[in-house]
């Protein structure tokens, strides 16, 4: 299965949660954090694979954040704030056990990291049609 594939598969399941039934279902909250974890993890897999298809440089290993700066430096990623948020609300998001804390990551979820997941799947099938391949 193609990269670009399963992140776009995850991504559709986060944009369907209903984050009005988060307020009442710590479960669902949990699910909602969950998926959000797992769709950070395939949306820098896959923009380390369409980097690697562009011939980036440095984009055959590297750790999220790194991966994340290229994608910057050569234009596949535009707000780099977002995506340390992303990366950092992820890389805490284990270790969150305040109600507040976890209100105010689904609320980054919804209103930020959904729309920057978005915007980074539409830039990848653009960047991936431009050269005619699949990843």
């Amino acid at each position: 299965m193609d990269k670009l594939d399963n992140f776009t598969r995850c991504l559709n399941v986060l944009k369907s949660a209903d984050f009005a039934h988060a307020d009442e279902d710590d479960i669902y909250r949990t699910g909602i954090i969950g998926q959000f974890n797992l769709t950070f993890e395939l949306a820098w897999k896959a923009l380390q694979a369409v980097l690697r298809a562009h011939g980036a440089e440095g984009a055959g290993t590297g750790s999220p954040r790194e991966i994340l700066q290229i994608g910057y430096k050569v234009g596949f990623v535009d707000d780099q704030a977002v995506w340390i948020a992303i990366l950092k609300k992820r890389n805490i998001s284990v270790h969150i056990y305040d109600e507040e804390q976890i209100d105010e990551l689904l609320l980054m979820i919804r209103d930020s990291f959904i729309p920057a997941f978005e915007k980074l799947e539409k830039t990848l099938r653009a960047k991936l049609a431009a050269i005619g391949n699949e990843i």
